[in-house]
């Protein structure tokens, strides 16, 4: 694509990724109202879909307040910083063969890069919140997405092993002969989990459940700082979905329908996977959230390295 096209479609993905985010608020709690035997949303417009202004409306109409005991400056950067990184994680993602914003030859590490940059929005808020809710919370999440990226980024190496390729064009184009969510199974488990702990989702929402530290990390904010956190965490949410897509399932591949077709589809099946997590599973405490990961999804990422290892050197002697 030419660059008034190139950025012609980015500002496209940009607001639709922002839309969406807000949609799937309302979409979120109708699936699980469906799930759990109840209503949802249903008073505001057709199916309750008029919940997502109201919400907007609300936060944007509230008193924008910072603690007078909080460090102003980054206590207002904080919130900016995890949806820049997430919409920035965007930017590598191929909707198509030829529908996408940029093709780096390192498109991998560059997504890998912005989710670790989202580490930086929980820190610093629960650090310039001065309240020791807040400081717990963004150390605990520090902690769980600093170590979950360790296993994120080894459960994908299988991946670039197979490809020869940290191109996202290049991953999607090998798996024409087979998806790697089969031949690197074990590498797609892992990734899953990591992607839920490193978009805070349920069950690994630990650092802000609200039993243990109030509101973790966000306790001081409100308005609209409060709702940049929530549309970093979805579209952090949307981000992982995509990325699993594309490293795992083929990405736009499939038969009859239109590229961009397959891919929604697949990107809206796992958002509901995610979703559906958030009804079926109970959190776990804290101590065993890190315990999996270092005694379980590391020796898993070793594993499936070495035996992908073993059999990419075998095929090659061949």
């Amino acid at each position: 694509m030419s660059d008034g096209l190139t950025m012609l479609f980015g500002l496209f993905v940009l607001l639709g990724a922002v839309g969406a985010a807000a949609a799937l608020t309302w979409f979120e709690r109708r699936l699980l109202g469906i799930w759990q035997d109840r209503y949802g949303p249903n008073r505001l417009g057709p199916f309750g879909s008029g919940q997502v202004l109201a919400d907007m409306l609300k936060l944007l109409t509230k008193h924008d307040w910072v603690p007078p005991f909080a460090d102003k400056l980054v206590f207002i950067f904080a919130p900016t910083a995890i949806v820049v990184a997430m919409l920035l994680g965007f930017a590598v993602v191929p909707f198509s063969s030829s529908l996408y914003i940029i093709d780096l030859n390192i498109g991998l590490l560059f997504f890998l890069g912005m989710t670790s940059l989202a580490v930086y929005s929980v820190l610093l808020g629960g650090l310039a919140s001065n309240n020791k809710y807040a400081l717990l919370g963004g150390l605990r999440s520090a902690a769980q997405m600093v170590s979950y990226e360790v296993f994120m980024g080894l459960s994908l190496i299988g991946v670039v092993m197979l490809t020869g390729s940290f191109s996202m064009r290049d991953i999607v184009e090998a798996q024409r002969d087979g998806w790697y969510c089969i031949s690197q199974f074990l590498g797609l488990c892992v990734f899953i989990v990591a992607g839920i702990a490193e978009s805070h989702r349920l069950p690994f929402d630990l650092p802000e459940a609200e039993h243990e530290l109030t509101a973790g990390f966000h306790t001081e904010y409100g308005g609209m700082k409060f709702a940049m956190f929530m549309l970093g965490e979805y579209l952090g949410l949307m981000l992982i979905c995509c990325m699993i897509v594309t490293l795992f399932f083929g990405g736009w591949l499939g038969p009859i329908l239109p590229a961009v077709v397959w891919f929604v589809i697949k990107v809206f099946v796992l958002i509901c996977f995610f979703i559906l997590l958030r009804a079926a599973i109970p959190r776990p405490r804290y101590d065993q959230l890190m315990s999996l990961g270092w005694k379980y999804m590391l020796p898993l990422t070793l594993i499936n390295l070495v035996v992908t290892g073993a059999v990419a050197l075998s095929l090659a002697e061949v």
